[in-house]
């Protein structure tokens, strides 16, 4: 296995622990940079004090689930900025777009110019990345997904370019984010840790962030969820969450994401809750085909993992016991919907071929009758 070829990309410079976000506006300061451009969610837009910047620093809103329209609206208003620095400051949809704002915005060039593989150029601008929930791992990587309003599809563009200078692990960023979104957020992170331990792709330099970001999230994830106020917690999460990131660049997700992709493009739900209705479903799908390593996930989980059938059953409730409803019909999913959605996430190869289990479009309708 570790023949492999095999490359891993970090950030430049990664700052952890309490109180470092309060420290970059005097970073670009000592930099000798003075224009930077903030892409966050609705509520960080209003937290720019945070990381000591004045008010009337310009800032874009990002919405959830960023399409391509919502990337070209944030570019415009970045090359009228005329950035030396951009700052994604949020969770997932806030740094994906920051990555290719920051390779765009110096560029006679749009997104269908760099979407896929190596096209994206080379960057002018500095580009930062402060995560405010534990889940995405965005941070630490190369790549940003937009879906396309037309097809519903989920693009993926991927370029060394596009990754971070600095990277800050705040837990002081993290404390006021609500239980649920704290549950789901982190059981995206473990899905990236789980899917790229199992993936046919896995490789041992791989493994090791994985199951460490595995173990990480068994120890602390219900913590956080029950006292968002564990600064301790909020730390951990935030460190597994960075080495989800860290597997998705030269292993990715596999089925566990593809199922879950229909559920934000077709009825909207929160990319974390869709990535936790569906991850114990997978889990236990795969169970057979990898057994050895989904025995070590459920050690890390404290689940027996006997069989696939008790597998399944107990991590729902692990997952319930953080106050989530996994029923997918209780989130506005019409049951009506559950074909084209098989066959949707069926069509998502690039994930798909590299699950340690074929899916056939039957088997994963299957899982989500078995989620409604």
């Amino acid at each position: 296995m570790l023949e492999q070829p095999i490359e891993l990309l970090h950030p430049k410079r990664l700052l952890s622990g309490a109180g470092q976000a309060a420290g970059i506006a005097a970073m670009i300061k000592k930099a000798g940079l003075g224009r930077p451009f903030v892409i966050a969610d609705s509520f960080n837009t209003k937290r720019l004090d945070y990381l000591g910047l004045k008010q009337g620093t310009a800032c874009h809103p990002v919405a959830p689930e960023p399409d391509i329209d919502g990337l070209n609206a944030t570019l415009k208003a970045a090359r009228d900025a005329r950035p030396d620095v951009i700052i994604g400051f949020g969770g997932g949809s806030a740094m994906d777009v920051a990555k290719l704002v920051a390779v765009l915005v110096d560029n006679v060039l749009d997104f269908e110019d760099i979407s896929g593989p190596a096209r994206a150029p080379a960057r002018k601008v500095m580009l930062l990345q402060i995560p405010t929930t534990a889940g995405t791992g965005s941070e630490a990587g190369t790549r940003a997904l937009l879906t396309e309003a037309r097809t519903l599809r989920k693009i993926a563009t991927e370029s060394p370019h596009m990754l971070a200078d600095i990277v800050v692990l705040d837990p002081e960023l993290t404390v006021s984010l609500p239980s649920a979104v704290t549950a789901t957020t982190g059981i995206d992170a473990l899905a990236h840790c789980v899917e790229a331990f199992t993936s046919r792709r896995a490789h041992p330099m791989i493994d090791a962030f994985a199951l460490h970001g595995i173990r990480l999230i068994g120890r602390n994830l219900v913590r956080a969820v029950a006292d968002g106020g564990d600064r301790d917690a909020r730390a951990a999460m935030l460190l597994a969450s960075y080495y989800g990131g860290i597997c998705l660049g030269p292993v990715n997700t596999t089925a566990g994401h593809a199922v879950a992709y229909p559920l934000g493009t077709r009825h909207h739900l929160p990319h974390g809750l869709a990535n936790a209705l569906i991850f114990p479903h997978t889990l236990a799908a795969n169970f057979a085909f990898c057994r050895d390593k989904t025995v070590q996930i459920c050690q890390a989980l404290g689940l027996s993992g006997q069989d696939e059938h008790r597998l399944r059953a107990e991590a729902m409730a692990w997952c319930e016991k953080l106050g989530m409803n996994m029923r997918l019909g209780a989130h506005g999913v019409p049951e009506d919907d559950l074909e084209h959605m098989a066959a949707e996430a069926h069509a998502i190869r690039r994930l798909l071929d590299f699950n340690p289990r074929d899916l056939s479009r039957n088997d994963i309708l299957s899982m989500y009758r078995a989620a409604y």
